[in-house]
């Protein structure tokens, strides 16, 4: 039976987060203690303690849900005795969550995570002045429709898929003017759209001196050859090559999170259990809303972790 653990990404943190695991379990404590050494700050206390408005910053939120997946991880690997590519056959992470997917699989080790994380969350928080860009969740509306509205607003002004997440649920980011647009047509046609709270126009091509950072940082960092395939935003394929992965985590800051393509790639694949690792439950329930025809688990309390464990343990 193929497994695959995915993990989240930004919009599911939440206030104690993870504190069940670091109360229970020295790898998990180890784990948020290895984050704040690396970020110099006590980014813990704000995850367990708040104030929610601190832990919502992407500068915050992004090393922190990772952190989270991480400390599930660890706690895993620790009480099984087993490394990932005995528990599972593919990884995948939503935006920020392919950092946990290819610090999971030892791509990259935690210390080069949290960095590379740090200078990724600050730098696209500075792309795009305040206000300049927005982001839109446009739903039941087709995809090759959604296109074709953006290709002509796009001749006037800047607006792209961010995250095509399931079928009828994508979202769009650009300049605030033109996302106020595209919404606005949205509606005309009868589909719905959201504008969404959110602090920078992430994945579009507003981002592209975020994306000329993290190219710097990306060449300094050591990327290995992950245990098992890591199934990317860019390009929604599995890989086990370094430079690729190095190459696309680059171009995953402007580009389209194909996540969509990837739950397809799943089916195809007969993975017959899906793992959601880290906060929330967002994953699992974009795959029951596709009714996705196999196991779907989460890990994101003790007891769904002892589930886990008993499972492991058959």
């Amino acid at each position: 039976m193929k497994t695959a653990f995915i993990f989240p990404g930004q919009g599911l943190q939440l206030i104690g987060m993870g504190k069940d695991f670091y109360d229970n379990f020295k790898p998990a404590k180890e784990t948020f203690q290895i984050v704040d050494e690396v970020l110099n700050r006590k980014l813990t206390d704000i995850i367990f303690n708040g104030p929610s408005e601190e832990l919502t910053l992407t500068t915050n939120a992004q090393p922190a849900l990772m952190a989270v997946s991480m400390a599930i991880i660890n706690i895993i690997k620790a009480e099984t005795g087993k490394s990932l590519d005995n528990l599972c056959d593919y990884a995948a992470g939503h935006s920020l969550g392919e950092y946990s997917a290819l610090c999971s699989t030892e791509s990259i080790n935690l210390e080069t995570a949290a960095k590379l994380l740090h200078i990724r969350s600050t730098s696209m928080q500075e792309a795009c002045p305040e206000g300049e860009g927005s982001m839109a969740a446009c739903i039941n509306i087709p995809l090759q429709k959604l296109e074709e509205i953006l290709e002509e607003i796009n001749k006037i002004n800047l607006c792209q898929i961010a995250n095509d997440n399931i079928e009828g649920q994508i979202v769009i980011s650009g300049k605030t003017t033109a996302i106020d647009h595209a919404i606005s047509i949205i509606k005309d046609l009868g589909y719905k759209a959201i504008k969404l709270k959110v602090s920078a126009p992430f994945h579009c091509s507003l981002m592209k001196p975020a994306e000329e950072k993290m190219r710097v940082a990306l060449d300094k960092a050591a990327i290995n050859k992950p245990l098992i395939p890591v199934i990317q935003n860019y390009t929604a394929k599995p890989t086990l090559d370094p430079t690729e992965i190095k190459q696309n985590l680059i171009l995953q800051i402007c580009g389209r999170v194909r996540w969509r393509e990837t739950l397809e790639l799943f089916n195809k694949l007969e993975i017959a259990h899906i793992v959601e690792i880290g906060a929330g439950s967002v994953l699992t329930n974009m795959l029951r809303k596709i009714n996705y025809p196999y196991k779907l688990s989460n890990i994101s309390n003790l007891e769904e972790l002892q589930n886990c464990l008993d499972n492991v343990s058959k």
